[in-house]
């Protein structure tokens, strides 16, 4: 366990664990790391990564975009018990696999959202998520300018997306420059981070919302990942 996971409370270790032999039992693979050990430090520690963005860490409402098995966004729900997370995931295996998480973890503040992101950014608050949040984040989601399209009209004016990234991509990053002003979001700042000692190259990309949403989003669903 890191660092970083061992700092949390114990009832939240507690809470993790289930999900996380939840997860090793799991027979669909919705991951390639189940082993409970190594996925401490491969979705625990890294999901808790995000927790040095100060912006995340006070969010009160957060959308975790393609949740897939769950991570960052069941991590961060328990971590911040304050907050109110929605998972939205598209795949019903893997919305119904984080649905389970849920209960097994006892994760009160953690909701899960089947839906395209688009479409769920369509619909205003409460019954939908359309500049309904004050952070977004997304790990091995997509390539940067298609992440931030899909925050953009998830996020209020002046909230985050916090992306999760491997190694640094100059050509992904010329992409987000140069979408910045359509899509309203604006780069802020690239940290290298180590969230445990084997972790390699992992770099979480802080991008802004810096005015209301363009009126072309969201887009039908799959247009933002073919541009």
């Amino acid at each position: 366990m890191s660092g970083a996971a061992a700092a949390l409370a114990p009832d939240a270790r507690a809470s993790l664990g289930r999900i996380l032999d939840l997860l090793a039992s799991e027979p669909s693979s919705l991951t390639s790391v189940r082993d409970p050990a190594r996925a401490w430090q491969v979705h625990v520690a890294d999901s808790l990564a995000g927790l040095e963005v100060a912006a995340l860490a006070g969010a009160a409402r957060i959308a975790d975009l393609g949740s897939g098995a769950g991570f960052p966004g069941l991590v961060l729900a328990v971590a911040l018990p304050d907050a109110r997370v929605d998972l939205i995931e598209s795949v019903g295996r893997k919305a119904g696999f984080i649905r389970s998480a849920i209960s097994a973890g006892r994760v009160v503040n953690a909701t899960i959202v089947h839906a395209r992101s688009e479409e769920w950014a369509r619909e205003e608050p409460p019954d939908g998520g359309r500049e309904a949040y004050d952070a977004v984040t997304a790990r091995a989601v997509g390539r940067l300018a298609t992440v931030a399209e899909l925050a953009s009209p998830l996020l209020r004016e002046d909230g985050v997306l916090v992306a999760w990234k491997g190694r640094r991509d100059r050509d992904e990053e010329a992409e987000l420059q140069a979408s910045a002003s359509r899509l309203a979001m604006a780069l802020e700042r690239i940290s290298a981070v180590q969230p445990y000692p084997a972790s390699r190259d992992r770099h979480l990309y802080v991008v802004r919302k810096s005015a209301p949403t363009p009126s072309n989003l969201p887009r039908r669903p799959g247009r933002a990942a073919k541009r």
